[in-house]
């Protein structure tokens, strides 16, 4: 076990794990870390924990120091700067007219490096421009190209449920997101609904999937075919959360000449008391002989005998 701090970047959603290494700090304050990129000013995020060496996987960096106030101003004066560094890029681009659209700038902590994130459709030459801003800004410029999820994290905004963005808020890292999500959940495949602010498939279709997933294990699919132990019987519709299934029983099979005909009776069975025999409905012939049609005549009568049993004599 080993005692770490936590420690939030303003830039990432994601928390790092620090080595205090003597320091006091605590839920709040503001250190001076050594990074890939260099020297940044994070925020330590709640008390020191001890954590085990699995978790981290490796040799975890120190705190270099708490931050002064003169670190906390500085950062503040590059937020007012950075706004400027973007209007200066912005119109450098339109002067070079390339095919790129920036989205923000960033000052690294010690003043050294100025980083431009955009966003392109093809590849662009910008060895011109790197050299104009250099020569302008008097620093070291990077222009980095991001995608249109980095984008929207970026910039932020709201979903479609009124709430921020969960890429802006909270959300650490981007998983993978499939249209099959969306059908297994059975939401509309319109794109317009089930597309974030960044045009691509909403990141909270994830969030659930796992659980649709366990609920449809042995779920008959609609138009499936299924044996209730009484008939053969096609489905209607389902109901994952309840685990049951309507079907209705087919009367008369499909033949080169005619349809299928199906009962225009609906009856409700839990997935438990249905046997799957798939589209086709091949595979286990109907009980003892009978026809669909008998079968679902004596249903209706058993249905019937019982209702008549339950009404009161007058």
């Amino acid at each position: 076990m080993r005692t770490v701090a936590t420690v939030k970047f303003r830039t990432s959603q994601k928390h790092y794990y620090f080595d205090p290494a003597g320091h006091e700090v605590k839920c709040g304050d503001y250190v001076v870390v050594e990074t890939q990129r260099g020297k940044e000013l994070g925020i330590v995020r709640g008390s020191l924990h001890e954590v085990s060496e699995k978790e981290f996987g490796k040799a975890i960096r120190p705190i270099l120091r708490k931050a002064t106030p003169d670190d906390i101003a500085m950062e503040a004066e590059y937020m007012d700067r950075r706004k400027e560094a973007v209007q200066v890029c912005k119109q450098k681009i339109e002067d070079y007219n390339l095919q790129m659209k920036l989205i923000d700038a960033e000052y690294t902590f010690d003043g050294s490096k100025l980083v431009f994130y955009f966003t392109a459709e093809k590849r662009v030459d910008f060895r011109d421009l790197v050299k104009d801003l250099a020569g302008h800004f008097r620093m070291r410029i990077e222009l980095r190209q991001i995608g249109v999820r980095d984008e929207t994290r970026i910039l932020g905004g709201f979903g479609t449920c009124g709430r921020e963005l969960c890429c802006k808020g909270w959300l650490t890292d981007f998983e993978p997101v499939s249209i099959k999500m969306a059908k297994v959940q059975n939401l509309s495949l319109n794109p317009g609904k089930i597309s974030g602010c960044c045009g691509r498939l909403m990141c909270c279709l994830k969030y659930e999937h796992d659980v649709y997933t366990e609920l449809k294990a042995g779920m008959p699919d609609a138009g499936e075919v299924v044996d209730t132990g009484q008939g053969l019987a096609r489905v209607f519709d389902t109901n994952i959360f309840e685990g049951t299934a309507r079907v209705r029983y087919i009367e008369e099979e499909r033949t080169r000449d005619e349809p299928e005909k199906l009962g225009t009776d609906m009856f409700e069975f839990n997935k438990a008391d249905l046997k799957r025999l798939g589209k086709s409905g091949k595979g286990r012939p109907n009980e003892q002989g009978k026809g669909s049609k008998e079968i679902v005549s004596s249903i209706k009568t058993a249905i019937q005998d019982e209702i008549i049993e339950v009404i009161p004599e007058r």
